[in-house]
């Protein structure tokens, strides 16, 4: 059964974003006229919250920084007590095209986790040096993970059906990396079925990048360590699983 963007929650984590966000959500409004926006406000020290709220959506604020996964983690929650039955979640900083969103929920009807992959043939999406090369390599450990072939393990572009909204409600992972590697991980040991599309990624609209060259070295020893700690946490239960 194809799945309704009236049900479906846009959850955009964001933190000092606003110099994009009232865009952003406003380009949400426009091409998903029917879905819900979530901002959840990431601790921000600047008016993420405000212009967020004036531009129409949803706003949920932390009390202080806790990263991505910490946002989705809310982002879950909110969409399980309010009966959504899919979370898309969409980057703060205009990266994301909403015109993909209806393509995503339709690889959900047999998947229950679509990830919009950037190295699939789609738009001119660069990533060069030791952070692709990372990115390689999660790429296909995590595809033998998962059992299918995924190419764009770290995109925070993705759709999560209703078995990955109730797993995640509960035990999505806060720390970095957390909510790209550890969630793929998670999720395919919970038996949930993973898959991808290609989408074209656009250039920041505002506010600063998550990483630049001198952070590369970093990020691709943190992604491995990421990786590790995935790997050797005890599985995590579908709600099937668990109650069966």
């Amino acid at each position: 059964m194809p799945f309704r963007l009236a049900r479906t929650l846009i959850v955009m984590p964001a933190f000092n974003e606003e110099a994009s966000v009232g865009d952003v959500v406003r380009e949400v409004a426009l091409k998903l006229p029917d879905a819900t926006c979530l901002v959840v406000n990431d601790g921000s020290a600047d008016r993420t919250a405000e212009v967020a709220r004036a531009a129409g959506a949803a706003v949920a604020t932390l009390p202080y920084n806790m990263g991505v996964g910490g946002a989705m983690r809310l982002g879950f929650q909110y969409a399980r007590e309010n009966d959504f039955d899919v979370v898309v979640q969409i980057d703060a900083d205009g990266q994301h095209d909403p015109s993909n969103v209806p393509a995503l929920l339709e690889a959900l009807e047999s998947a229950d986790l679509v990830i919009g992959a950037r190295f699939s043939g789609v738009g001119d999406y660069e990533v060069r040096g030791p952070r692709r090369w990372a990115m390689n390599v999660l790429s296909g450990v995590l595809g033998r993970v998962a059992g299918v072939p995924l190419n764009d393990t770290t995109s925070g572009f993705k759709a999560n059906g209703p078995r990955a909204v109730e797993l995640f409600a509960r035990s999505f992972p806060a720390e970095y990396l957390g909510d790209t590697v550890e969630a793929l991980v998670i999720a395919a040991r919970a038996g949930l079925r993973i898959a991808q599309v290609p989408v074209a990624m656009r250039p920041r609209a505002g506010g600063q990048p998550s990483h630049n060259p001198v952070k590369a070295a970093v990020y691709l020893a943190r992604a491995f360590v990421a990786l590790a700690v995935a790997l050797i946490r005890p599985r995590t239960a579908s709600k099937e699983t668990a109650t069966a």
